[in-house]
């Protein structure tokens, strides 16, 4: 053996442990991806207070999940930005409000 060049059997050693390392990260991903699903499967649409199943109802132009067992109301990620929109106030306010679409309205 020359120093500094591995035997025959080292690079067969080295090769197995890498090939081993492989299909340990692919089996961890697999797995992962289906605690994943199954995760998903068990909670989705369900509430997170009391675990019954969630209904979507539409509220002004956003959808919410209800849960008509505790009362709880459930918002998707972009929701909250559309339900909490800035109304101007003032008289200002009052006029543009006169020129809103009925459908732009927030409920009364």
């Amino acid at each position: 053996m020359v120093k500094g060049i591995p035997s025959e059997g080292e690079y067969f050693v080295r090769e197995d442990a890498e090939h081993k390392r492989r299909i340990a990260l692919e089996m961890k991903k697999v797995m992962a991806e289906e605690q994943a699903r199954a995760l998903r499967e068990l909670h989705y649409m369900h509430c997170p207070k009391c675990g019954m199943p969630l209904q979507e109802v539409d509220y002004g132009k956003v959808h919410v999940d209800a849960c008509f067992n505790c009362g709880g109301i459930f918002l998707d990620k972009d929701d909250i930005g559309v339900i909490a929109a800035p109304q101007q106030k003032g008289i200002m306010g009052a006029i543009l409000n006169w020129f809103k679409d009925e459908t732009q309205r927030p409920p009364r």
